[in-house]
């Protein structure tokens, strides 16, 4: 498959290494001057829509600016071509979900670039907390604390920009879907000099909490999973993705710990867009979708109203289906016959031939209830 890179951030950069180093893919243009000696196969144009014309591209890495991204995700997406976006996509979910009715639209796969769950250490933790009978039980409480000597916040220090939360993939992958999250921070809004503390409950009732502490003399990341039998922790004394411990104790009461030296997730986040691609169903624990990166915008949203409002933020997930869509227009059309049928009561003082039209108004509503049982729905 032949790509091209609109960008230059980090993760980007490293996802078109991860995808030449497998001898299947071939980037063949960079928008960005500097990028353009990394790779021998890569020329530089840059001119995005004379990448985005080029039928010789088949996909693109959006790894613009974050004041820009979500303009160039929505261009390289109406371009009907296999996109990867660098997260964050936008700081609102609205460009997540836009993009993802495009998706639908041209059939091509849009794959958000979310490396972090990758980590063996993480996956490893994540099988220890599945197991039917393992050390940590039935998850209580998930608590994540990074601390950085810079910023700890994602896309930090622009000028107008809402900086993301790091680790929400981690946090779902260990716990699953947040119901309620409730943030706490010095101002009513999310500073990235500042430190910032997250709490809330998982759909399965369990609890998580995350502490961000930026400016602090260390870089590290813990991530603690507490349960009904034991405990476990993955500590990066580092940071990730550096180094990891992670350490636990059996039902006999012993110690164990493994550890990795420093890993490259991004082999894992290649296999995953090859097997989509493919259309292949198989995934890995951390699977990756469009989905995800909705899940993680929504999840920074409620923080950010969370923190403004001084409240909690509930989190809903409705299935959007036929219907449920079906249900939902049936409601709006039967409120409206509400306000039709006073408003024909009122008038039929004066007019007594407006009053007959509410019969065959009801009749209408009636015959539209029918469609569910005369149109066939969609096989389970």
């Amino acid at each position: 498959m032949r790509f091209a890179l609109l960008g230059n951030h980090r993760d980007g950069v490293q996802m078109a290494d991860a995808l030449v180093a497998t001898g299947r893919h071939e980037i063949v243009a960079v928008t960005e001057a500097e990028m353009r000696g990394r790779w021998t196969t890569a020329q530089h144009i840059a001119d995005l829509e004379e990448i985005l014309a080029d039928p010789a591209v088949d996909a693109v890495i959006v790894a613009s600016k974050p004041t820009e991204r979500a303009a160039v995700l929505r261009r390289a997406l109406q371009s009907e071509r296999h996109v990867l976006c660098v997260h964050p996509a936008d700081q609102a979910p609205d460009t997540a979900y836009e993009a993802a009715m495009i998706e639908a639209d041209t059939k091509k796969v849009l794959f958000p670039l979310l490396p972090d769950a990758h980590h063996p250490g993480v996956v490893r933790l994540h099988e220890l907390l599945t197991q039917s009978v393992g050390p940590v039980g039935n998850l209580e409480l998930l608590q994540i604390e990074r601390s950085s000597s810079a910023n700890v916040l994602l896309d930090a220090g622009l000028d107008g920009y809402k900086p993301s939360l790091p680790d929400w993939h981690v946090l779902r992958l260990l716990g699953g879907d947040a119901a309620e999250v409730s943030a706490f921070a010095r101002e009513e809004e999310v500073d990235a000099a500042e430190p910032l503390l997250v709490a809330g409950r998982f759909e399965n009732a369990a609890l998580f909490e995350m502490t961000l502490l930026p400016n602090q003399p260390e870089t590290r990341l813990r991530i603690t999973a507490l349960g009904d039998r034991g405990g476990a922790e993955l500590f990066f004394p580092l940071g990730a993705p550096g180094p990891a411990f992670l350490s636990w104790r059996d039902a006999a009461g012993a110690h164990h710990e493994e550890s990795w030296d420093i890993a490259d997730p991004w082999p894992a986040v290649v296999a995953q867009f090859d097997r989509a691609i493919a259309g292949n169903a198989e995934s890995s624990v951390a699977t990756l979708s469009w989905q995800e990166e909705i899940r993680i915008l929504e999840l920074d949203d409620a923080v950010r109203r969370s923190v403004h409002r001084r409240r909690s933020s509930t989190l809903e997930y409705p299935a959007a289906t036929e219907e449920a869509g079906f249900k939902g227009t049936m409601t709006l059309v039967g409120c409206g016959l509400i306000w039709v049928i006073l408003l024909l009561l009122v008038l039929s003082v004066w007019v007594p031939w407006m009053g007959w039209l509410i019969g065959p108004a009801l009749a209408f509503f009636l015959l539209l209830q029918m469609l569910r049982w005369v149109i066939p729905g969609p096989k389970r």
